[in-house]
């Protein structure tokens, strides 16, 4: 695998593991964590992929997709939630451990930092940079497979069924709003609505 490729995936499997394994998560605040590491995987795309500019493309149509894309993934998960918690009697713990991580923790800057630094910088890593260099040596639909897997297996250091299966359906969702759209407006907007929605504004709990 290229470096460009695997030295970002080093990077960013290490950064998960720290803010989610339950031998580190503990002794960190979890939301510095995550603003810290989205600002390195900003960095990275603009160190390794400097025209990375060139995927934002401000238009009526791809706003409006994104702002009702988040509301759909939103009803995905509101659905998800109903059925996972009839089927399986783990599912309920899981996602309250996953709200977990904003107890006790100041509400306003969880709200900026979804906004304005981990929404953005994930979409701008994972789909704008991860996918499309993938989309450039494999294809699109290996890139968008391939991309959404990686995305929820670097969850796996939680150790939450839940929170990775949360990963792979987000994957999937944006991962296709970036494959066929290719602006990385759209997705960051989808991304920060549904991030400030599902854990401040309308939590599913």
């Amino acid at each position: 695998m290229n470096k460009k490729i695997l030295l970002p995936l080093l990077i960013t499997a290490f950064l998960w593991f720290i803010m989610f394994s339950p031998w580190t998560a503990q002794y960190i605040n979890f939301w510095y964590s995550m603003s810290c590491s989205a600002i390195i995987l900003w960095s990275l795309c603009i160190w390794l992929s400097p025209n990375f500019k060139q995927q934002f493309h401000f238009n009526y149509i791809d706003v409006s997709l994104g702002i009702i894309s988040a509301i759909l993934l939103w009803i995905i998960f509101l659905l998800g939630d109903v059925i996972s918690k009839w089927l399986f009697d783990f599912a309920a713990p899981q996602i309250n451990s996953i709200y977990q991580i904003k107890e006790k923790q100041n509400i306003l800057y969880i709200s900026l930092a979804l906004t304005f630094v981990i929404g953005p910088a994930e979409e701008i890593f994972w789909r704008g940079y991860l996918q499309r260099t993938l989309t450039g040596r494999y294809g699109k639909y290996v890139a968008y497979i391939t991309t959404a897997l990686i995305y929820a297996l670097v969850h796996i250091w939680s150790f939450n069924f839940m929170l990775v299966m949360a990963a792979l359906i987000c994957g999937l969702f944006w991962g296709l709003l970036y494959m066929y759209r290719h602006n990385l407006i759209t997705n960051i907007l989808s991304h920060t609505i549904w991030d400030v929605a599902i854990f401040i504004l309308f939590p599913i709990n």
